[in-house]
């Protein structure tokens, strides 16, 4: 008896403890939060701390559901690659809004989602591996991309094939009415119509009406400062532009006295270069450390002879951005375009501007030793000109003769003169003297 009323307790505070906070509870249709994430522009390793950082606020704060808004053209494999390893590994369902296009890589990160929905005029699709010359990957990469895209659409309940006629255009897909030769891009309709799409809606609105969380509280996760600047620095465009500038800067302070505003943009492009890749996860405080050390270098060589000392500088100064990019191969072309165009701004600079500009006076020698200035290679005697004297050897047309006691080493201006005859000088251009046979003044 005692212990059927003990029970009995027991069950009204439980009844009590629920019915006094009912907000424990979470109701089928969502009375939580729903997390927008967007995905606009490029797909980087920029974009991927975001996402990171938007995951991370979503899971601490026990979200719903998270949606991706995304509208991108795609990007690097490799961030999308690591986005999709982060989409299987969060416990949260992840429902991706393709509010106009998600091509390519996005196209990848759309199929890890739960569930998608589109926009009437959105696409998805034209998945093809593109390198950084804009030509189609090889045969490696392709069949390497060819699997995650199949992987990620069986791993979310969707037919592969339609993945893998995004990458390859070989694929015969008369249900869709699209023929060899063209790479799969699925519109609204179609995508909804082969089951990569759960439905197609006109807005967000329309959206959280149809998954049933229209009465969350939706929170949107903006970008920082930062991770915008980063994405933006990281892009390929603004990298090469950054690096010109540095290296144009850090040239012209490296010979002009003191630090001026050369100086200032070189390393304040450096700082925004390393700054921005540091904050994306592509460099780390090592690449800094060791740029730093091969500048210090480099600067020494103004005071050091020999060349090795700048040579070891500028190789890890060179080395250090190798690394601090997402891709060897196009930092490299990077580098290689700002050592162009640097150059071509010097040159440009010292044509139009050296006379006006004090620095360039120690980069370009600017004086010459002629002999208005008192510079003279040999002794000019003049004062042989008009001398008469006797040729010792024959001159054919150079040979020696005797003029007052003096050796000379002459030159006739183009006869031959026996020796023994008697020659006059008539011309004296530095070390060299010409002569011609003496016939007397009579006979001239």
């Amino acid at each position: 008896m005692r212990r059927t009323k003990g029970i009995s307790w027991i069950f009204l505070m439980v009844m009590s403890f629920v019915l006094m906070f009912p907000s424990l509870t979470v109701s089928a249709n969502g009375k939580g939060k729903v997390y927008e994430i967007a995905i606009n522009n490029e797909i980087e390793k920029g974009l991927v701390e975001y996402l990171k950082r938007g995951f991370d606020e979503a899971k601490s704060n026990n979200a719903e559901a998270i949606i991706l808004n995304m509208h991108t053209p795609g990007g690097f494999v490799t961030a999308a690659s690591e986005i999709g390893r982060m989409l299987d590994e969060i416990e949260i369902p992840i429902i991706a809004f393709i509010n106009s296009d998600a091509l390519s890589a996005g196209a990848y990160i759309a199929l890890h989602a739960d569930e998608i929905y589109m926009k009437p005029n959105a696409t998805m699709g034209a998945a093809a591996v593109i390198d950084s010359a804009g030509n189609t990957a090889g045969e490696k990469a392709e069949s390497d991309w060819l699997a995650k895209m199949s992987a990620a659409a069986e791993n979310s309940g969707r037919d592969a094939k339609y993945a893998k006629a995004m990458v390859r255009n070989d694929y015969d897909l008369p249900e869709l009415r699209a023929p060899k030769g063209k790479l799969l891009t699925l519109t609204a309709k179609d995508a909804e119509k082969v089951k990569y799409s759960n439905g197609t809606v006109a807005s967000m609105t329309e959206l959280l009406e149809r998954t049933g969380f229209e009465e969350s509280q939706v929170v949107k996760v903006e970008q920082t400062f930062a991770e915008k600047l980063a994405r933006f620095i990281t892009n390929p465009i603004i990298v090469p532009i950054l690096l010109s500038i540095a290296s144009i800067g850090l040239v012209v302070e490296l010979y002009s006295p003191g630090f001026g505003v050369a100086g200032t943009m070189g390393l304040a492009s450096l700082g925004m270069f390393f700054f921005g890749h540091t904050i994306a996860g592509f460099a780390g405080y090592e690449t800094v450390i060791i740029f730093v050390i091969g500048l210090i270098l480099l600067i020494a060589e103004l005071f050091v002879p020999g060349g090795i000392v700048g040579v070891i500088g500028g190789a890890l100064m060179i080395g250090s951005l190798l690394f601090a990019g997402e891709s060897f191969v196009h930092m490299a072309y990077s580098i290689l375009i700002a050592m162009i165009i640097a150059g071509i701004g010097m040159v440009i600079l010292m044509k139009f501007f050296g006379k006006k500009l004090h620095m360039f006076n120690r980069l370009v020698l600017r004086d010459a030793t002629t002999t208005e200035e008192g510079y003279v290679s040999n002794k000019n005697r003049i004062e042989l000109i008009g001398k008469t004297g006797q040729a010792i050897t024959p001159l054919r047309p150079s040979g020696t003769v005797v003029v007052e006691q003096e050796r000379l080493d002459v030159v006739t201006q183009g006869g031959y003169i026996d020796a023994g005859k008697t020659v006059e000088v008539v011309k004296v251009e530095g070390s060299r003297i010409v002569v011609r046979e003496f016939i007397g003044r009579g006979g001239e």
